[in-house]
Parts: C-alpha cells; structure tokens; sequence
C-alpha cells in the first residue's frame, strides 16, 4: 500500500517476500485517501509554524532528540534544490505533524481489513516486543490486528525466524525504517535511542534486574549509557500506556465475551 512519501524500493520488497513465500498480494495506493483526508497539507501547516518556507516539492522526517531528560522532537526539511535546515517543534506542531502522519497507518489498517472481510480472514499484526512493549505502534493503526503473533519476540529473534523462513538476505539485512516520512529516517532515530540489537539487551536486562554495568558489558554501552535506556524504558512505558487499552464503559457489560473473559 504505497503512497506518494514512500521509499521505491518498498513496493518490490514487499512483492519480493510475498513472491519468496507464496503470498498472494495485491498493490493498493493509498495515496488519494490520504489526499482527500488532508494528510500532506495538515502535516505542510504544521511545519510551516517552524518553517514557513516549506511548501511543495520539500522532503521531511521528524528526529527525537538525545541528551536531554525530556522528549524533544526536531523536523528536518530538505528543499528541492537540496538544502537542509532543521528545527525544533513545539508541541503543538510536533502533535500537528505527528498526527497527519498517523493517518496513514490507519488508512492502510482500514485497506487491510477491508481485504480480511472480503475473504473471511483475520488480521495478522506485526509489531514484535520492542514495538509493543514500548509503544512504538499507531493505536486503531498498525496497532489493530486480530492476532499479533510475534509480539513477545525480540528483534533478533525475528531475524532468526526470518532466516529460518527463507526471507531473502536483502530484507533481512536491511536497516528497520519508517517508511512514513519522505526523507528517509530510521527507527532508531525516530523511537530507540539505541541500536536495535542493543536495544533487546537492555530491554532484556531491565525486565530481569540485570545491572547496568553487566548489560552495558554485552551491549557495548556505558553503564550510565544502560541506566539512561533504562529511565527511557520507564517513560515510554508510563506515556504509551493508553495504546494497550481497551475503550473504556461507563458501566461493565457482563453479557459480552471479552467482559466474561477478563472477569
């Protein structure tokens, strides 16, 4: 499901592990939906409270900042004859470009459901436990699936069942991006502040009581290095809560299945 900000090369990957493992697939763009919706010209106004100059034909991604206690977010634009210039967004421009983006995740959740009731299936998502536990998910977007079969895996271990499937080598090796944005942006930039493979250590440590010094041993980090994503662990968890739960009743429904079940 491309649209007019993605990455050329991931259609064809895509077509290439679907082909790779007997998939059928189909090719959807999403872009009209999200031109009627007022994706691009909801995300071009709120940049242009911080770059009133970007306009038609300019790229963008946003970056999380390091080094600071507090989350801060920087848009990075880059002009048609190249030029790049950064600035740093208040919240309100951050929420404004954030949530233009996110309706794209929700539109291709819709597209995907869509297919599922046309053929009777369900959903399968696709966030694996560093995405899931820490948030790094659109709810009622890419957060919405009927099962999520390979949330309680670190990212290593996705590799290795990638591997083990036969996923070709040139999606395996390929570095984990947003897709999402026109400049191209990495994961790690946008969310973790750690590798990846570093990041499943120090997610691992934390959740078993390991100390920095041993993690940062295994990692590569500093033990201050470790305790930082530690304190970052405890932040995301405590600000991405709200994606993991349920729409709230004013008054419990004990007649439902998922009522029945959870009491």
């Amino acid at each position: 499901m491309p649209e007019e900000d993605s990455a050329p090369e991931s259609l064809e990957l895509g077509r290439l592990v679907a082909s790779n493992l007997g998939v059928a697939s189909a090719t959807e763009s999403i872009t009209p939906i999200l031109s009627a919706a007022g994706c691009y010209r909801r995300r071009d106004e709120a940049i242009r409270t911080v770059i009133p100059e970007y306009g038609e034909g300019w790229k963008s991604k946003l970056v999380r900042g390091r080094g600071s206690a507090y989350t801060l977010f920087t848009i990075v634009v880059e002009s048609p004859e190249g030029e790049r210039k950064s600035a740093r967004l208040g919240l309100h421009a951050y929420l404004g470009v954030l949530s233009a983006m996110n309706l794209k995740q929700r539109t291709r959740q819709m597209i995907e459901y869509y297919h599922a009731d046309r053929l009777n299936y369900a959903v399968a998502g696709t966030p694996n436990r560093l995405e899931y536990d820490l948030g790094f998910f659109v709810k009622s977007g890419d957060g919405a699936a009927d099962i999520k079969p390979i949330a309680h895996l670190y990212k290593r271990q996705v590799y290795q069942i990638a591997e083990w499937l036969g996923v070709p080598e040139e999606i395996r090796l390929r570095m984990p991006t947003m897709d999402t944005y026109s400049l191209p942006q990495s994961q790690e930039e946008f969310y973790f502040s750690v590798p990846l493979y570093n990041m499943d250590l120090c997610l691992f440590g934390k959740d078993h009581g390991i100390p920095p010094a041993e993690v940062g041993s295994a990692a590569d980090l500093r033990p201050d290095e470790v305790e930082r994503v530690y304190s970052a662990i405890d932040a995301r968890r405590r600000a991405t809560e709200y994606l993991h739960q349920p729409p709230l009743l004013v008054r419990s429904v004990g007649n439902s299945v998922s009522e029945q079940s959870r009491g």
